[in-house]
């Protein structure tokens, strides 16, 4: 099979507050032979911009600045309307492409009509795979079972408590179809997308990638995951500091997938306990997210003491 070219691609990336990260993803795309660059900003409040200006003076980088943070879905669309590439790739800001990856993932795509999506391996700084990348859907019973901590008895019985993340299974020798991949790396077609929709903009930030890989499923689009497109993301590096946020927006998120997909398999009484279950959860990270918070003033307060 020919290989592919990358200068049918554009990339969009999302940025909020991403730093430096922001310089160093789009250097990694352009070094990749990408037709264009759309860098959607979501109102960033920090030096990223600034430094990718200083940085790169390339033609094929374009900056789309919001007066607001309309969410990572809303932001996405406004990439994808920018362009009219035939091949579309979404990357977030704390990722970096290691070298051939993205032709990698555009030979993948092109070699059977049936797939839509197609998405690289996950990894660390370290090298070490990251959670997400492969993945089943997370359906209330299995998110509960994670939620929990119960899928850890998946080992022993898998029919019951199997998690939905698959970083834990041997990797794949070859491009495997999942489920599910992260939207911290979506390389799709242009012809998938007109024929599913753009992103969920209902989603502000999270579960919108597993809303979109339902649609194309449900739409016969293939998903597949390619074991062997490396990419580093620095996970968590835009949301670290305003956990609270973000963990609001994504159980949010999660009832809306759960409603939208899987409301009629739980019907009455059963829906409200999915309901429930969802802001325990919330409850019980918002409280997680108090303590340390708490811990680390008391901490800051001893060590002013001892200064003093």
């Amino acid at each position: 099979m020919q290989q592919s070219s990358s200068h049918d691609c554009d990339v969009v990336i999302v940025n909020y507050n991403a730093g430096r990260l922001l310089t160093e993803c789009v250097q990694s795309v352009l070094s990749e032979q990408v037709r264009h660059v759309f860098v959607v900003d979501n109102d960033s409040h920090d030096d990223s911009l600034a430094h990718l200006s200083a940085s790169i003076s390339d033609v094929r980088v374009t900056i789309i600045r919001n007066g607001q943070n309309l969410g990572f879905a809303a932001a996405c669309n406004m990439g994808a309307r920018a362009s009219n590439a035939s091949t579309l790739l979404f990357l977030n800001p704390d990722s970096v492409l290691a070298v051939g990856s993205l032709r990698r993932m555009m030979d993948v795509l092109e070699s059977d009509s049936s797939i839509g999506m197609v998405g690289g391996l996950l990894c660390n700084p370290d090298g070490s795979e990251q959670p997400g990348g492969r993945r089943v859907f997370p359906t209330p019973r299995r998110a509960f079972m994670r939620a929990f901590g119960l899928s850890h008895l998946g080992k022993w019985f898998p029919a019951l408590f199997s998690d939905f993340l698959l970083h834990k299974e041997p990797l794949p020798l070859e491009p495997n179809p999942v489920e599910a991949i992260s939207g911290a790396c979506m390389l799709v077609k242009r012809e998938a997308v007109e024929d599913v929709g753009l992103w969920d903009e209902g989603y502000f930030l999270h579960c919108e990638d597993l809303d979109w890989c339902m649609r194309f499923r449900l739409n016969n689009w293939r998903v597949v995951f390619v074991p062997d497109a490396r990419v580093i993301h620095v996970w968590g590096a835009c949301s670290r500091s305003r956990p609270f946020f973000v963990e609001w927006h994504k159980h949010h998120g999660m009832l809306r997938f759960y409603n939208k997909f899987f409301r009629k398999q739980y019907p009455g009484p059963l829906w409200w306990l999915v309901v429930l279950g969802v802001w325990l959860r919330f409850g019980l990270v918002s409280t997680y997210f108090a303590a340390r918070l708490a811990l680390a003033q008391i901490k800051g307060a001893l060590r002013g003491g001892v200064r003093a």
